[in-house]
């Protein structure tokens, strides 16, 4: 089914963007102004129909997988309204560009009927080298939990959202994720004997690989140079999914190091995104359209860091830089999760 999704998308991406342009949908590519690729008007919002897509084969799914009195079945339709509720709230982000701290309760209202819904566990284990202090090896946090349930979610959705700004990049980063929860996934079912866990991580699996492949074919249409753009559609929708993937997997430290390029990046950004510095609209680098390379500004996002640290570059060269390094830290999390198993935890 989800080999079904990516071929759905790859034949309506083109469909749909024929619509948007008709409905004034569209956009200028900034990183290519003064250039004839710059003047090219691409259709937005596109990630409405991997959205779409995504929740048909999830729904379907439903049917072949769990029973009427299957205990993961409330979970399961929760998680697809939370990230229905986040494509829709995209959507129309798109549509009135809402600011930016409207943008912030849009993950807070579509994460509801997650949180609503929520039956699992809500302690955590302490780590082994903080148990002394603690003097219990496992702590219940009761509503706290689900209050980190919800931070998350809202930090998922727009740490997507200002990781952005080349062609490929949103897209690119949430396909190397994804990829790497589901080798987390399959590698935690392979290593655990407990049950409930393996169930834990199966479900996850259910959720995240329709997501991956159909993130895919729309990474097809919005690498360099794009012909289509995701919008804030695509990068809600994307980190909703990883969201709940990670909660009811039961994995969310591990996501939050799978987003660790993601965290940098809104680590630097405080100071832009709280006012305490000016924040322009686009935290875009300068583009000279005479040699085609980017410049760093003084914003503090990992895009013009990149360029600030390693030099002028293409578009093209600069989003492989930062999706080799989102692989890289991928790689860094299962090393670390390596290395610290029965110390930590």
């Amino acid at each position: 089914m989800s080999l079904c999704g990516f071929l759905v998308v790859l034949r309506l991406v083109p469909v749909a963007a024929r619509y948007l342009l008709r409905r004034g949908m569209w956009g200028k590519d900034i990183n290519k102004r003064g250039l004839p690729m710059g003047e090219i008007r691409v259709p937005e919002a596109l990630g409405i129909v991997v959205g779409i897509v995504y929740l048909v084969i999830a729904i379907l799914f439903q049917h072949f997988n769990f029973t009427a009195d299957s205990m993961w079945l409330v979970e399961y339709n929760a998680a697809l309204a939370s990230v229905c509720f986040m494509i829709l709230l995209g959507f129309i982000d798109d549509v009135l560009d809402v600011p930016w701290r409207v943008k912030l309760l849009l993950p807070t209202i579509a994460a509801l009927p997650l949180l609503m819904a929520y039956a699992g566990g809500t302690a955590i284990s302490i780590p082994k080298p903080l148990t002394s202090y603690f003097g219990v090896a496992v702590l219940e946090l009761g509503s706290l939990y689900k209050l980190f349930m919800l931070l998350l979610a809202v930090f998922c959705t727009n740490s997507i959202n200002i990781h952005a700004g080349l062609n490929g990049l949103e897209v690119g980063q949430t396909v190397i994720i994804s990829a790497a929860v589901l080798i987390h996934n399959v590698m935690r079912i392979g290593s655990s004997m407990d049950i409930e866990s393996q169930q834990a991580h199966a479900f996850s699996i259910y959720l995240v690989l329709p997501f991956l492949t159909t993130s895919l074919a729309l990474f097809a249409f919005n690498w360099y140079p794009s012909s289509v753009f995701v919008g804030d559609t695509y990068t809600y929708f994307a980190g909703m999914a990883l969201a709940v993937v990670g909660i009811l997997g039961h994995f969310s430290e591990t996501l939050l190091l799978f987003f660790l390029p993601e965290v940098l990046n809104f680590l630097c950004s405080v100071p832009q995104l709280f006012k305490f510095v000016p924040c322009p609209r686009h935290r875009l680098p300068r583009f000279d359209p005479h040699t085609g390379l980017l410049t760093g500004t003084k914003d503090g996002n990992l895009v013009n860091i990149f360029l600030r640290i390693f030099g002028r570059c293409t578009e093209r060269t600069l989003c492989i830089r930062l999706l080799i390094f989102q692989a890289l830290s991928c790689l860094f999390c299962f090393w670390l999760r390596y290395m610290i198993t029965g110390w930590y935890k």
